[in-house]
């Protein structure tokens, strides 16, 4: 089973480490371009606090598609699969405008908005509820497993944040994602 605990950390060093970033990053480094991505610095951070959105939608989605039989989210995930250049296309301009809108002075508020949402839902989970599972697009995201379960579901988006982190080509870039292992 999962480590509550574990995620909600997660979540909370995300957030502080976010805010460091935009604290600490130049208006010149955040133009810049991240590193093996196409978006600059300030577009990766606003994809980074994407990802944490994403969950908010997948939930329900998730725990919909776990009381089924699972041929009904094997074959959704399937066409999910099928539209992955479509669904590339939406996740990077979509990140490019969204960060327009979610800029360095709204990223990490909106950041701490959904952590606090998140952490709310993961404590009034039953244990029942986190077991569910659908088939992923394991295509659109390397973090996506073929089947994946509501508590591996909250466990993602800090993943994905972790991920892209060592893609920032900020000069403030945290120990905690910049160390060994992190490559």
């Amino acid at each position: 089973m999962i480590d509550r605990g574990e995620i909600i950390a997660g979540y909370a060093r995300a957030c502080s480490e976010l805010e460091a970033y935009l604290a600490q990053a130049t208006d010149a480094e955040l133009r810049a371009r991240s590193t093996g991505t196409r978006w600059t610095n300030e577009e990766l951070l606003f994809h980074m606090v994407f990802g944490y959105m994403v969950v908010r939608r997948l939930l329900p989605l998730v725990k919909g598609f776990g009381h089924l039989p699972p041929g009904f989210s094997q074959v959704f995930a399937r066409v999910l699969n099928a539209g992955l250049r479509p669904f590339d296309w939406v996740n990077y301009w979509g990140s490019r405008a969204a960060s327009r809108v979610y800029h360095r002075h709204r990223m990490a508020r909106k950041l701490r908005q959904l952590t606090t949402k998140l952490t709310t839902r993961l404590h009034t989970e039953s244990n029942d509820a986190l077991a569910l599972r659908m088939a992923f697009p394991a295509r659109w995201d390397p973090f996506f497993r073929p089947t994946m379960t509501v508590a591996e579901l909250y466990a993602y988006p800090t993943d994905h944040f972790d991920f892209h982190a060592r893609q920032l080509s900020l000069a403030s870039r945290s120990p905690a994602t910049t160390g060994p292992g992190a490559s």
